[in-house]
């Protein structure tokens, strides 16, 4: 899928691995029921112990895919891969919900140029509906709203999933980020207000019923493209079931190229830097390279000559029977290095974004692992 990444903004999806980060502290005082929300504006900065040195930042360039656990918030999970690696930068391509395990590519650096490819390419899950109960955030978090004693068959199930393949028109969750009238929907339904959200198309690429595990749990998997709720896809189906359902297990395996065998448990990348600290490692072997979330767009080696144009954010003439003739977004290399994004029109590369991999980078064998 090629991407045009000019004038590009970083900013977290509001899909359903977007879906607002109802933010559970790791505090065990604090009531697991209550939902906050992280990204109001505090007041002012935490003073700093006078006994805590501050560590230098560097730079830092590639992708750390985090296994995140249950009970973490997205942004807390950026903090800590950050603080580990005494970053400069660091960005998420897509919010993961509290109460969700899996895949949570985080940016370091450079690589925060490349997030709006990864939040653009489709997302794989695996979750539980529990049935029998409708809550109001969709979830195990909310309260429940609607009740039934009715449970589904495999086989009624099973029935009702090419309803939810292809594309569909979806209803965001209440407790969702989407804006209505320059508020975001969860906050509005925080303060007690039932906000009337429009449907959208997103698309269902796969649907399946895994597992049933009893009568009032069943396992699913579900492939999809951006913007999509599973939330809204355990609450639809429980309704036309008459059973009503909520999602009370979920985790993510799939975001855009990265998959389960690029994800590191918090616990290993600790473990890593420890040993880093000690000179027995280096934090460079939890880092995929910057390029890794471009796997879906065409690379295009250019000279050293050309290079040099290019990182002065002047276009190349392309010309000769090596010139490509196709047109749109590819990423520039130079002697097998990461150079820029760019744009191939009119006979001409053009430069749209420039990377200056300066710094920490993925190990040589982390590189060669998608060779």
């Amino acid at each position: 899928m090629i991407v045009t990444t000019a004038n590009s903004v970083i900013e977290p999806d509001i899909g359903d691995s977007e879906a607002p980060e109802k933010n559970i502290s790791l505090d065990a005082n604090r009531d697991p029921n209550s939902i906050r929300d992280e990204n109001r504006p505090r007041s002012g900065k935490q003073p700093r112990p006078n006994n805590q040195m501050r560590r230098d930042k560097r730079d830092v360039h590639g992708w750390v895919i985090l296994d995140k656990p249950i009970g973490m918030t997205s942004t807390q999970a950026v903090a800590v891969v950050k603080r580990l690696f005494t970053a400069k930068r660091a960005g998420h391509a897509g919010t993961l919900d509290p109460l969700a395990s899996g895949g949570l590519p985080i940016a370091l650096g450079e690589a925060t140029k490349t997030v709006p490819f990864v939040m653009d390419g489709r997302k794989r899950y695996r979750f539980t509906v529990a049935w029998g109960e409708e809550r109001d955030t969709d979830d195990t978090e909310g309260r429940a709203t609607q009740t039934s004693d009715l449970r589904p068959s495999a086989e009624e199930i099973r029935a009702l999933l090419p309803r939810f393949t292809g594309v569909i028109e979806q209803i965001p969750p209440q407790y969702s980020a989407i804006k209505v009238q320059g508020e975001r929907a969860y906050d509005l339904a925080r303060d007690g207000e039932t906000v009337d959200l429009k449907p959208r198309p997103v698309e269902i690429h796969h649907l399946s019923l895994v597992e049933q595990l009893d009568s009032s749990h069943s396992v699913f998997e579900a492939e999809c493209g951006k913007g999509t709720y599973v939330r809204a896809l355990a609450r639809d189906i429980g309704r036309l079931l008459g059973c009503f359902g909520h999602i009370c297990a979920l985790r993510r395996t799939l975001v855009g190229p990265f998959g389960e065998k690029d994800m590191i448990l918090l616990e290993q990348l600790e473990a890593l830097c420890d040993r880093a600290a000690s000179g027995e490692g280096s934090l460079a072997d939890a880092l995929l390279p910057v390029e890794t979330a471009l796997d879906d767009i065409p690379a295009l080696a250019v000279t050293r000559a050309d290079a040099a144009r290019l990182h002065r954010g002047q276009a190349v003439l392309l010309r000769g029977r090596d010139a490509p003739n196709s047109s749109g977004t590819v990423y520039v290399t130079v002697a097998g290095r990461l150079l820029a994004l760019a744009e191939i029109g009119n006979g001409e590369l053009i430069p749209k974004r420039v990377f200056n991999l300066t710094g920490l980078t993925a190990s040589s064998a982390r590189s060669n692992e998608r060779v």
